[in-house]
């Protein structure tokens, strides 16, 4: 059987001033066997050095190098510990042409997966888990000093700890110098579909091993996974919280088909990491000695006091001194040489004029509700009515996200011309969906024991959402079909163009989801309508349930169709949801947020809002 990897990646700074940790994501493709196979590579800079980032930045960009020099190659645990080891190389090199940089370093924990094998390797303290049947296995070492203490204690041997020796002290890490322990996988570990792996820097100790287990259970997607385990760390609110990177791998069925089937192209790599340019040999780095004058100017004030404190940059202090004093003897000099300008007359004293008032911040921009058109209901051929509808007008907007950094699948953002359509003002509940399961003896999903005339229908494949369009097209005489994607978003904008329809912020109780900060219960959707529409008057665009749309699922939106039409095309195989679900976190629902599930598969959280044409 033969497995594909949903990988999402992010980072948030903590309560440092500067991000110390860097990553990479290289979807590879197939290896000669078929297999897919992907690179993860995260480098957290130690803190304690003011150039920590710097290491980071070089580790990843130099291990990825190598590696990719090597692939394919049978010999992984090899060239994983000769990457790793040519990245410390490429510090030693760098220490020695910039001495200004000694003491600066990293952790690092990298993995590879090729088909349902994972490896990895790792030095220092970051993390590497593997989540399968709501457990969480770690699988790398932990090279911190704390861990050693347990560890003794596991094996029946107490060991005192050593005075002045905090838990959180590094027994191994990247420097430059001999490492002193490296954990590499001479075995892989065999992964299949359901499992959910996470890489993750220190920052996500911040979470016991129970809310891990919690958040990530709550996440249908790698992406909510992200979303959901960086907002716990940031609502954990800990004091000098350290930078948290976190990437998350799904590891799914793949549906292979045929032996002559294309292999599609690997995905661009996603990173968080500077441009360095690596030499073929250490012997010859690049010079960094730039970046050593950012950091003193830009860290001295925060981060880098300690580095400086301890002399760890006194020399590029120094050079930067003499560089100032011969600027400004030239200076002098030049200024020796010039006449004297003629005296000035005094100006005559002014009044100081009254200081200006500090201007008022913007408040945030408020929803502007639109005139609406009355909702209707079509008459059913077999008896009642099919859902409540309201018409649209057309109109242009922005479709997607703003950065390709929040998520590579929501650029570039784009102006999309929308023609005139209704939609549902509600998301279909269970009632109106029976309806047609018991016309067309289709499989009724279950309620739950929800009230199925309140609530909305969930566990609907993509093709059930299709089919119960088709029947309703034959049972009204219209034609009633899935929104397009841009259709989609266009509605739940209703207008405005911040991520919320309410505002640039999820805020409390303005919709439906597991931190939102609601009066619902978050085990299951709420009744459609609980909270108060957006200018469209439309219902749950945010929150609640997932909505499935037509179009099939692209990497991002370049060229994209313009006109608000249906995109065809890309992996069909999957579809898009929009919105974002009751067990999902509050960024899910931004109205750019895109997800993907395979097309004749019903999910817990995903539902179905139908357009009807004019």
């Amino acid at each position: 059987m033969k497995v594909e990897f949903d990988i999402a990646s992010d980072q948030i700074d903590g309560a440092r001033d500067y991000q110390e940790d860097a990553y990479m994501v290289n979807q590879l493709g197939e290896t000669e066997s078929g297999d897919l196979s992907s690179l993860i590579i995260m480098a957290d800079g130690m803190g304690g050095h003011a150039a920590g980032n710097v290491a980071s930045n070089m580790v990843v960009a130099t291990f990825n190098k190598t590696f990719q020099a090597k692939f394919p190659t049978t010999q992984v645990a090899e060239v994983l510990t000769e990457a790793l080891n040519r990245s410390n190389d490429q510090i030693r090199a760098s220490v020695k042409e910039t001495p200004a940089l000694r003491g600066m370093g990293c952790t690092m924990v990298t993995a590879y997966v090729e088909g349902d094998k994972l490896f990895w390797v790792s030095v220092g303290d970051s993390h590497l888990y593997l989540v399968r049947d709501r457990e969480l296995i770690k699988q790398n070492a932990d090279h911190s000093y704390g861990a050693y203490l347990d560890m003794m204690k596991e094996q029946g041997m107490e060991v005192d700890e050593q005075a002045g020796m905090s838990r959180n002290m590094l027994m191994s890490a990247m420097t430059g110098e001999e490492i002193s322990s490296i954990d590499v996988s001479e075995t892989p570990v065999k992964v299949r579909p359901g499992d959910r792996i996470i890489v993750a820097s220190d920052g996500l100790d911040t979470l016991g091993a129970g809310a891990i287990i919690q958040y990530s259970s709550w996440s249908a997607t790698a992406k909510e996974c992200v979303y959901a385990l960086l907002k716990a760390v940031e609502d954990a609110n800990k004091i000098n919280q350290d930078n948290t990177t976190i990437i998350v791998i799904d590891v799914k069925e793949r549906e292979v088909a045929g032996a002559d089937a294309e292999a599609p192209a690997p995905e661009q790599p996603v990173s968080r990491v500077a441009e360095f340019q690596i030499p073929d040999e250490p012997k010859e780095p690049r010079s960094y000695k730039w970046l050593v004058w950012v950091i003193v100017l830009g860290l001295l004030g925060g981060g880098g006091y300690y580095a400086w404190q301890q002399g760890l940059i006194d020399q590029a202090v120094e050079k930067g001194t003499e560089l100032a004093e011969s600027a400004q003897q030239t200076i002098e000099a030049e200024l020796e040489a010039q006449p004297e300008p003629e005296p000035e007359p005094e100006p005559i004293a002014q009044p100081e004029p009254e200081p200006e008032p500090e201007p008022e911040p913007e408040p945030e921009p408020q929803p502007q509700y639109v005139d609406k058109a009355d909702p209707f209901r079509d008459r059913l051929k077999s008896g009642g009515y099919g859902p409540q509808m309201i018409a649209l007008p057309g109109g242009s907007y922005r479709m997607g996200g703003a950065s390709g950094l929040v998520s590579p699948d929501e650029v570039p953002r784009h102006e999309v011309k929308i023609k005139p359509f209704m939609i549902s003002v509600y998301e279909v509940t269970f009632e109106e969906y029976y309806r047609f399961a018991n016309a067309t003896k289709r499989r009724k999903p279950k309620n739950n024991g929800w009230d199925i005339k309140t609530h909305p229908v969930v566990d609907v494949s993509w093709d059930d959402a299709l089919a119960y369009t088709r029947w309703l097209s034959k049972e009204t005489g219209k034609r009633y079909r899935l929104p397009s994607e841009a259709e989609w978003e266009y509605a739940a904008r209703g207008g405005t163009t911040t991520s919320y329809w309410w505002g640039i912020k999820p805020g409390s109780n303005n919709a439906h989801c597991f931190d939102c900060k609601s009066d619902f219960s978050t085990a299951k959707p709420a009744k459609v309508g609980t909270y108060k529409p957006n200018p469209f008057g439309l219902y749950d665009t945010a929150g609640n349930v997932w909505e499935w749309v037509h179009d099939c699922y692209h990497r991002n939106y370049k060229d994209a169709p313009d006109d608000g039409s249906v995109w065809e095309g890309g992996d069909c195989e999957v579809r898009v949801v929009r919105g974002g679900a009751y067990r999902s976190p509050a960024s899910s629902m931004r109205v750019e947020n895109r997800e993907k599930f395979k097309s004749d598969k019903g999910q817990y959280n995903v539902g179905i809002r139908v357009v009807r044409e004019p």
